[in-house]
């Protein structure tokens, strides 16, 4: 896919997190315990919410740096390619001398919904020094995302550096794995789907809405918490008050990345000067159109792409 230019105007992105090689399984069904089931098909692909995050942000115009850690290994090289084809910077990509690439096997149904394996490696590796080694990118950032497939310290260190210097940071609180309150509290703006929101406000009582966990997530985060529903849309939820932003039409043909387009694409808008609610429009159609392409880096729209949905649905 041929990459947009990006002029020195462009919003500056920098992601902190994971790549990923993933063995996509596409299954007719979940196979039961002690069943060997045929996958109707198995590809391989570049990903990882890092990864998926820093191409999103690039194929949407700005320019994209990521921080990650793989392995000096054939799934490494993959990665490193992907990367550099979509015109990601990666001189802070280092190769753990250690462990392997990371490695995930997301299994998608017919009906696009997934499942996923993941073992992480070398994303978990990740030195607070290598952090340190990028200070100068994280400071001179329009934004910065971070996701929990790093270390926490690494994460916190990122987010403090950022929140000195006036950067925004975009949290998307996922997979959720053990955590400091710290981090959410460095957040500007926290990104979370239905089952997080739900897991991340243990103290609400169990009738709460997903409206209610918005606005208390909203509160634990410095400006926002935007709680994504799928088909859905997503909730919004800012200075008291939480704001449904309905979802595009979409065929789900693989899910697998949507939330990553979702976040890439929130964040560059926000870099771009849009209020939340219009952020979070310009992000729902990055992930209509993601959730109706195979794969995850694949499936990351351009700019071109969101535009023309967003101009057809006004139209």
């Amino acid at each position: 896919m041929p990459q947009p230019e990006t002029p020195d105007a462009a919003p500056r992105v920098v992601v902190l997190g994971s790549c990923t090689v993933d063995l996509v399984f596409r299954m007719p069904r979940f196979p039961a315990p002690g069943e060997t089931l045929f996958a109707e098909a198995a590809e391989l692909h570049a990903g990882g919410k890092g990864l998926n995050q820093a191409i999103g942000a690039r194929r949407l115009g700005a320019r994209a740096m990521l921080i990650a850690r793989i392995a000096d290994d054939p799934f490494g090289h993959i990665l490193l390619e992907a990367l550099k084809s979509n015109g990601v910077d990666t001189q802070h990509v280092a190769f753990d001398p250690a462990t392997g690439s990371g490695v995930a096997v997301p299994v998608v149904l017919p009906d696009g919904q997934n499942s996923i394996l993941s073992a992480p490696r070398a994303n978990l590796a990740m030195p607070v020094e290598q952090v340190v080694a990028a200070r100068d990118a994280i400071v001179e950032a329009d934004a910065l995302l971070l996701q929990f497939e790093a270390p926490m310290e690494v994460n916190v260190t990122a987010a403090r550096l950022a929140v000195e210097h006036g950067v925004p940071v975009f949290l998307n609180a996922a997979p959720i794995v053990p955590h400091p309150p710290e981090l959410l509290s460095l957040a500007d703006v926290l990104i979370v789907n239905e089952v997080e929101a739900e897991m991340l406000t243990p103290s609400l009582p169990a009738g709460a809405t997903l409206a209610d966990r918005a606005l208390s997530l909203a509160g634990i985060a410095r400006k926002a918490a935007v709680v994504t529903c799928g088909a859905d849309g997503c909730l919004v939820a800012c200075d008291g008050n939480v704001v449904a932003v309905a979802a595009y039409p979409a065929t789900a043909v693989d899910t697998v990345g949507a939330g990553d387009a979702f976040c890439a694409a929130l964040a560059v808008a926000w870099c771009r000067g849009a209020r939340l609610i219009e952020a979070a429009r310009f992000a729902n159609a990055a992930g209509a159109i993601s959730v109706g392409r195979p794969g995850a880096a694949p499936s990351l729209p351009s700019l071109r792409e969101v535009e023309a949905l967003l101009e057809k649905a006004t139209s």
